[in-house]
């Protein structure tokens, strides 16, 4: 880790909470999780900066700015448009929040050059939607998961 990123996150340990900023946190990210849940697109964007980043971290793969976030969207619901996320844990405070979910779906679309393989898949996944003071909003998501093993259900 650079010492930039170690200011960074310093600097945000430091972040006061507020009973009014941990209200306005968890709104707007009950706010984004009833979008998802409605395949609601233009909610789920009214509730990022204009600059979020998308991420799934064990790939590398990014995704930026709101059209980004839409092109993620719009591929990861086209390749499972059935999926749930039935949460096991979450943390909220003035970074965001951290959400733990079993994650299950149908891989019923295009996903990582992978035609539809009609094949169910679940895992654990872990989703951090960092928080963007000045903005108010989510910058966006950082998401954890087993990967190969998502990709083996997949090709299964």
């Amino acid at each position: 880790m650079t010492s930039s990123g170690a200011s960074t996150i310093k600097e945000r340990l430091n972040w006061e909470i507020t009973p009014e900023l941990y209200q306005q946190i968890r709104r707007l990210w009950i706010k984004h999780s009833i979008a998802e849940d409605k395949r609601d697109l233009d909610g789920l964007i009214a509730t990022l900066a204009e600059d979020c980043v998308y991420e799934i971290v064990p790939t590398g793969q990014r995704w930026e700015g709101h059209d980004g976030a839409r092109a993620f969207y719009t591929t990861f619901l086209g390749a499972f448009p059935d999926v749930k996320f039935n949460l096991t844990d979450i943390v909220i405070g003035p970074q965001g929040v951290i959400e733990v979910a079993d994650m299950t779906g149908t891989h019923a679309g295009p996903w990582e050059g992978i035609a539809a393989s009609g094949q169910q898949v679940a895992c654990q996944i872990m989703i951090y939607f960092p928080w963007n003071p000045a903005a108010g909003k989510f910058a966006g998501e950082k998401v954890y998961l087993d990967y190969h093993t998502l990709m083996s259900q997949i090709q299964a």
